[in-house]
């Protein structure tokens, strides 16, 4: 079960594509990405060395980058896509009325 809790000040329309963002939800640092009209939410900490996912970057195919040893992962569903097993959390998004909100369990 999961508990919504909308994300202050950003509305789905204007949060720009390829944009990264951390918000603490719940004592919780969480990243959203806008990519392909799509919001991903996610740790906004790299489950390997505690990097800041938030100041990494995207490589070409959309996959979040950690700026510290650049371990990249799928942001829809969290897989490590450079090969080191590492799964990075992910979260549940809706939008309403163009307001977003991120699923955390309860």
């Amino acid at each position: 079960m999961y508990t919504w809790y909308k994300i202050e000040n950003i509305s789905a329309a204007s949060f720009g594509e390829n944009e990264m963002k951390e918000f603490l939800i719940n004592n919780k640092r969480v990243g959203l990405l806008k990519r392909a009209q799509n919001i991903y939410a996610f740790s906004a900490v790299c489950p390997h060395a505690s990097g800041d996912l938030c100041n990494g970057w995207l490589d070409a195919l959309g996959r979040i980058v950690c700026p510290v040893h650049s371990y990249r992962y799928d942001p829809a569903t969290g897989r490590n896509t450079s090969g080191e097993g590492y799964k990075l959390f992910t979260y549940p998004v809706e939008i309403r009325n163009d307001e977003v909100f991120i699923g955390l369990l309860s």
